[in-house]
């Protein structure tokens, strides 16, 4: 073979065989980001409830999740390990989110504490607008079975009843797993204790509306309580109905309950959380719980059940609810962030 030729086929050859080498050896891909540690979750479900916390966040950067409903698809972050993420309002949306980040890779919610913080109506027997309170016990009321009321039975005080049961008094079989959570009595205690003292947002508006109640709380100033919370996606109002929800409560929480606010996503949101819990990604007993009353779930004595619901936003409960929920909620969450070393391990006494 002439030299030319010769040197111009080895050098063929071994172009080709580098192009075969490199084609049977996988190209390095880049290693995923480690998962965010994060000390406080901070859980709400709609823009205001939201902007009520993000206000004050500062150096904070979004994490877009998949899963997330697409009109509030980040989880937003500091750099100190404080997060707020946005469920979308309901059941479904709740459940659905809250999987979505609780399994989502950047996160590392291993020893995360949640704080849902959120608004709700308030039963004026507990509390008034305004009033911030820390449950214990989440029950969903709309996990029943109804009778319209006017066909039920004469002697039944209400259409509802609970699922295969034979009349509103006997107790149901709990057959969802989900009608009735309770949170760690320790770390609702904490929170209440923390923030107990805190001088909330009152205004005219609300004042002159509670005036219509003959009697206390109703008509007092709001205040930090803590008391109960009532799940359920249909939004109801009246004295009978209310008197059911408290009914219901107490026969969930075998006599130990009592609500006080109404809303419509909790108990969705802790059964993600306790699933979560049960695959080594959460811990359910790091979920505090705070509502904020932002209109009452009956009206004051002589007006129609309707005009209550129809005209809620008229009772002004609105934009103070949502500045408590962060006067009530910040101790908690600064006392974790200053002092994770101690949090991070449990609760302390």
């Amino acid at each position: 073979m002439h030299p030319v030729i010769h040197r111009f086929f080895h050098r063929a050859m071994g172009a080709v065989l580098f192009v075969l080498l490199c084609g049977a050896i996988p190209v390095a891909q880049a290693a995923p980001p480690r998962p965010i540690p994060v000390k406080v979750m901070i859980v709400t479900m709609f823009g205001p409830e939201a902007q009520t916390w993000l206000k004050h966040f500062h150096q904070a950067r979004n994490i877009a999740v998949p899963g997330l409903p697409e009109n509030h698809p980040n989880v937003t972050c500091q750099s100190d390990g404080l997060c707020l993420m946005t469920t979308g309002m309901g059941h479904a949306n709740a459940a659905a989110s809250m999987m979505a980040v609780l399994f989502s890779p950047r996160f590392d919610l291993r020893h995360t504490y949640f704080l849902v913080s959120g608004i709700a109506g308030i039963n004026p027997r507990e509390g008034t607008l305004g009033t911030t309170a820390w449950a214990l016990y989440l029950v969903d009321f709309g996990l029943q079975w109804e009778i319209d009321a006017r066909e039920k039975p004469a002697n039944w005080p209400s259409g509802y009843l609970g699922i295969n049961t034979r009349d509103p008094e006997q107790f149901p079989p709990l057959d969802y797993r989900t009608e009735v959570f309770s949170l760690d009595a320790k770390l609702v205690n904490k929170a209440y204790a923390l923030s107990k003292n805190v001088k909330l947002v009152d205004s005219a508006e609300m004042a002159a509306y509670r005036a219509q109640y003959p009697y206390a709380p109703a008509n007092q100033p709001p205040h930090v309580t803590q008391c109960d919370t009532l799940s359920g996606d249909t939004w109801w109002s009246g004295d009978l109905l209310g008197q059911r929800a408290e009914q219901w409560t107490r026969m969930l929480t075998l006599g130990k309950g009592s609500y006080c606010t109404t809303q419509q996503e909790d108990n969705a949101t802790y059964e993600a959380l306790k699933r979560a819990t049960a695959a080594g990604r959460a811990d359910m007993n790091r979920v505090a719980v705070l509502r904020a009353g932002s209109d009452f779930d009956r009206p004051p004595p002589g007006m129609p059940a309707a005009e209550n619901l129809l005209d809620y936003p008229k009772q002004g409960g609105f934009m103070p609810a949502l500045d408590n929920l962060y006067l009530t909620g910040e101790p908690l969450v600064h006392a974790i962030l200053a002092h994770w070393d101690v949090w991070r391990a449990g609760i302390p006494d």
